[in-house]
């Protein structure tokens, strides 16, 4: 075993550790420890006993259960409070470790991506959209281990059972209790036509990117499903309907105006934008798109996840390609 060969599973457990714990910083961590687990137990390790990536994901399951202990589980606004009137108060801002946090594809999908079919990759982005990680929040650290690793995963109930430990009856068991507990999957994002993946989407963003930047409030409406919510982390703010929406971006004299996007990839299996405002980082904002429309953007206030995505700290400085 060499580090190369450690190296080619990082995607994989870093989209494992981010399901399970809702945070890329916190998801980086968890696999830069299980990696340097492994390498100083390298001489123990018996490939006759485990494969390489069950042995890797076992660490891993150990370090992110470690984690999770007495920690509070991550949410978003819609799991935290009411949806608010047009005009509202925003509130007190949250702590970070409040919130689930949103990841960069190419950190936790890409090796997934690789070839795949549009449906497959539609399944894929799934499996980390903010809803689903948010969902998964709520579960037992166990549960939702056991949920990731057969339902996202594929494992089978005995390669969990030997992997987590226990019985193949208690994987099952387990597995039955967390799909009770989750809401019904959403559906892949898709155009007017039906069709799946992201080619559908090109055009609703250019139109969107456009309007946001004109701040022109009619066309952005426009864009947007009848029951699209708009949400602002840190605050439990958020708004649901093209209605409140519209009222609300009418009332508020206007505070993104002269703002920039600046493309980010995606994040979450949506598309993700910097909002930069006098040139300096303002926000990531995450678009999600379905049936050719906008169905929900996420504001998540402040620079923080600006180098975890690449961008630049002020407009019009050069886009990172490192990472």
């Amino acid at each position: 075993m060499d580090a190369a060969e450690l190296e080619r599973h990082r995607t994989e457990l870093t989209g494992y550790c981010y399901r399970m714990l809702g945070c890329g910083f916190e998801a980086e961590d968890a696999v830069q420890e299980t990696l340097a687990k492994a390498w100083a137990a390298r001489e123990r390790y018996d490939p006759g006993r485990a494969p390489l990536r069950a042995w890797l994901f076992g660490i891993a399951a150990n370090v992110c259960l470690d984690m999770l202990r007495g920690t509070r589980c991550r949410a978003r606004a819609m799991d935290l409070a009411p949806n608010s009137a047009p005009g509202g108060d925003l509130g007190e801002p949250l702590p970070a470790h409040r919130w689930v946090q949103p990841v960069p594809d190419g950190l936790v999908l890409d090796g997934q991506l690789l070839g795949a079919d549009p449906a497959e990759v539609a399944v894929a982005r799934e499996s980390v959209r903010l809803a689903f990680v948010a969902a998964l929040q709520h579960l037992p650290p166990r549960q939702r281990s056991v949920l990731i690793l057969r339902d996202v995963l594929r494992w089978s109930a005995a390669e969990v059972a030997a992997l987590l430990g226990g019985s193949v009856a208690a994987v099952n068991s387990a597995l039955q209790r967390a799909r009770a507990a989750l809401p019904a999957p959403a559906e892949p994002h898709t155009g007017p036509s039906g069709e799946v993946g992201e080619e559908v989407d090109r055009e609703l963003l250019a139109r969107y990117v456009a309007a946001f930047e004109r701040y022109d409030v009619e066309a952005l409406v426009s864009l947007l499903h009848e029951d699209a919510t708009m949400t602002m982390p840190p605050y439990t703010w958020w708004l649901r309907g093209r209605a409140d929406i519209h009222a609300a971006l009418l009332g508020s004299d206007a505070p993104c105006d002269g703002s920039r996007l600046l493309p980010a990839g995606r994040a979450n299996g949506a598309a993700a934008f910097g909002q930069y405002l006098g040139g300096e980082p303002f926000a990531l904002v995450v678009v999600e798109t379905r049936r050719g429309r906008v169905s929900a953007v996420t504001t998540h206030l402040g620079d923080r996840l600006f180098p975890m995505f690449g961008l630049p700290m002020s407009f019009g400085s050069p886009v990172r390609t490192d990472g």
